[in-house]
C-alpha cells in the first residue's frame, strides 16, 4: 500500500529513478513505495482534526486549572503553580518524542514485523518512564528552589509533598500518555495515514488534563510516611527500567545521551511556571490560568508536528546525520521558512493558518462554559490572537532552524529538538499571556467577573 510521507519534489524524482534501478537488479531485497507528495490540502486535512482534537483537551485542562486554582493545595502550597507548566512541559519532552521517534521509525519501516514493534514498544515505555521519574523529581527541586528564593524560607512539608505529587504524576501521565500513543502510531501506520500529521497533536489531546488532574488530588494534609514512600517506591523502580531500555540498540542511545534536552526543556517551562506563579496568585489576573494550558499546548502541538515532520524528511532522504561533507545550509530567513515551494514550508503555512482560528473556537467554548474569571473583550481577544501568533510564529521559525541545525551536527531530532521547542512555547505562552493580561489592566481593560 501507498504511504503518505513528507518528501520534496527532486526527492520523488530521485525515488523513482532508484526505484527502476534497483528493479533491474533481483538480488535485492524490494524497495519501499516511492512516498506520495503531500499537498497543503492533503496536510491539513490530516492535521486539522488531531489539532482540535488536541486543543479541546487543553481547553477541558484549562477549565480544570480554572477550579484547582482555588483549592488548599494550590492556595497554601503556591508552588504548586511552577511545577504545573513543567509537568504539563512533560508531554513535549518525553511523550512527543516518543511519538516523533516511533513515527520515524514507522514511516521507515523499522516496525514493520511483529518483533521489532514490541522490541521498540518495551524499550521506549520503559524508557520513558526512567525519564519521567527523573526529570518529575527535578521538576520539583526547581519548584522549591525557584519557591524559597523570594521567600527566604524553606518548608520541608511543602518540598516533600512537591516531590511526591511531581513523580507520582509524571510517572503515571507518561505511562498512560506513552500506551495510547504506541496505539494511535500503529493504527495510523495501519491505516495508511502519516503518524507525523495525528500521533504528537492526540499526544496532548488528553496529555494536560490528565496531568492537571493527577496533581491536582494531593492534598495539604501532610503525611508524614505516605509522601515520602511515593517517592521511594517510584525511584527505586528506575534500574528495572534501565535494564529493559539498555537492551533495546535504539534506546540505549537515547538513555546515555537523550538526558540534556529534557532537563534543560524542564528548567525552560519551570521558568514559565515562575511567570504563572507570580501572575495567578495577583486576583486581577485570576484568568490567566483557564487560558495558559490552551496557548501553551497549542503552540507546542504545532511546533511538534513541524519537526516530526521535517525530521522524518531528513531520514528519509538518506543524508547521515553528521555528515562529514554537508551540503552548505545557510540560516533560514522567515521568508523561506514560510513562503518556499519545499514541503516543510507547506507545511508551515497550514500549521500557522490554523492558529487564529483555532483559538477563537477554543475561545468562544470556554466563554460557553462560563469558564474563567475574564470578559471576552475586543481587547482581550485582539491582545490574545497576536501573542497567539506570534508564539506560533517564531516557535515554527525556529523548527526549521533546530531541526536542520541537530541533523548537520549528528544529534537525532527525534530525540532532542521537540523538547527544546515545546518548553521555549511554554516559556513564550505564559510570558506573552502574562503580558497581555499586564496591558489590557493597564489601559483600563479590566475583568467584570474577577472574585466570581
Amino acid at each position: 500500500s501507498l504511504e503518505n510521507l513528507p518528501a520534496e519534489d527532486a526527492l520523488l524524482e530521485n525515488a523513482s529513478q532508484s526505484n527502476e534501478s534497483d528493479n533491474t537488479s533481483t538480488d535485492q531485497s524490494p524497495e519501499p513505495p516511492a512516498p506520495l507528495k503531500e499537498t497543503s490540502f492533503s496536510i491539513g486535512l490530516q492535521v486539522v482534526f488531531p489539532f482540535l482534537l488536541a486543543g479541546f483537551g487543553t481547553v477541558a485542562a484549562g477549565m480544570v486549572l480554572d477550579i484547582v486554582q482555588h483549592w488548599t493545595v494550590f492556595t497554601e502550597v503556591s508552588e504548586v503553580f511552577i511545577l504545573v507548566p513543567a509537568l504539563l512541559g512533560l508531554k513535549g519532552n518525553l511523550e512527543m518524542t516518543l511519538a516523533s521517534r516511533l513515527s520515524t521509525a514507522a514511516n521507515i519501516g523499522h516496525m514493520d514485523t511483529a518483533k521489532d514493534m514490541w522490541k521498540m514498544i518495551m524499550g521506549n515505555l520503559a524508557l520513558i518512564q526512567v525519564q519521567a521519574t527523573v526529570v518529575g523529581f527535578l521538576a520539583s527541586i526547581a519548584a522549591v528552589i525557584f519557591g524559597w528564593i523570594p521567600e527566604g524560607h524553606f518548608r520541608l512539608g511543602h518540598a516533600v509533598l512537591l516531590c511526591a505529587s511531581s513523580v507520582a504524576t509524571a510517572f503515571i501521565a507518561s505511562l498512560l500518555l506513552g500506551i495510547i500513543m504506541i496505539g494511535v502510531i500503529v493504527a495510523s501506520r495501519k491505516v495508511g495515514i502519516n503518524p507525523d500529521n495525528v500521533a504528537t497533536p492526540i499526544a496532548a489531546s488528553l496529555g494536560d488534563l490528565i496531568t492537571l488532574s493527577l496533581v491536582s488530588f494531593y492534598r495539604t494534609e501532610y503525611n508524614d510516611y505516605a509522601n515520602p514512600l511515593v517517592c521511594a517506591v517510584f525511584v527505586a523502580m528506575c534500574p528495572l527500567w534501565v535494564l529493559i531500555a539498555r537492551k533495546i540498540p535504539s534506546t540505549r542511545e537515547v538513555l546515555y545521551s537523550g538526558w540534556e534536552p529534557v532537563i534543560i526543556a524542564m528548567a525552560i517551562s519551570s521558568v514559565g511556571g515562575l511567570i504563572l506563579d507570580k501572575t495567578v496568585t495577583n486576583p486581577n489576573f485570576a484568568g490567566m490560568a483557564v487560558f495558559t494550558p490552551v496557548i501553551n499546548g497549542v503552540g507546542g502541538n504545532l511546533v511538534a508536528v513541524q519537526a516530526s515532520r521535517i525530521s522524518t524528511y531528513l531520514h528519509m532522504n538518506g543524508l547521515p546525520m553528521g555528515d562529514p561533507n554537508p551540503t552548505p545550509r545557510k540560516c533560514p530567513t522567515p521568508c523561506t521558512s514560510f513562503f518556499g515551494s519545499t514541503v516543510n514550508s507547506r507545511s508551515a503555512r497550514v500549521l500557522f493558518l490554523l492558529v487564529a482560528p483555532g483559538h477563537l473556537v477554543f475561545l468562544y467554548t470556554i466563554n460557553s462554559l462560563r469558564g474563567g474569571h475574564t470578559t471576552l473583550t475586543p481587547i482581550f481577544i485582539t491582545f490574545y490572537l497576536t501573542a497567539a501568533l506570534l508564539q506560533v510564529m517564531i516557535l515554527l521559525y525556529l523548527a526549521d532552524w533546530m531541526v536542520h541545525w541537530m541533523w548537520g551536527r549528528g544529534m537525532d531530532p527525534d530525540n532532542f529538538s521537540i523538547p527544546y521547542l515545546t518548553a521555549l512555547g511554554d516559556l513564550l505562552g505564559t510570558g506573552f499571556l502574562a503580558l497581555c493580561f499586564h496591558m489590557r489592566w493597564f489601559i483600563g481593560d479590566r475583568d467584570s467577573n474577577v472574585g466570581n
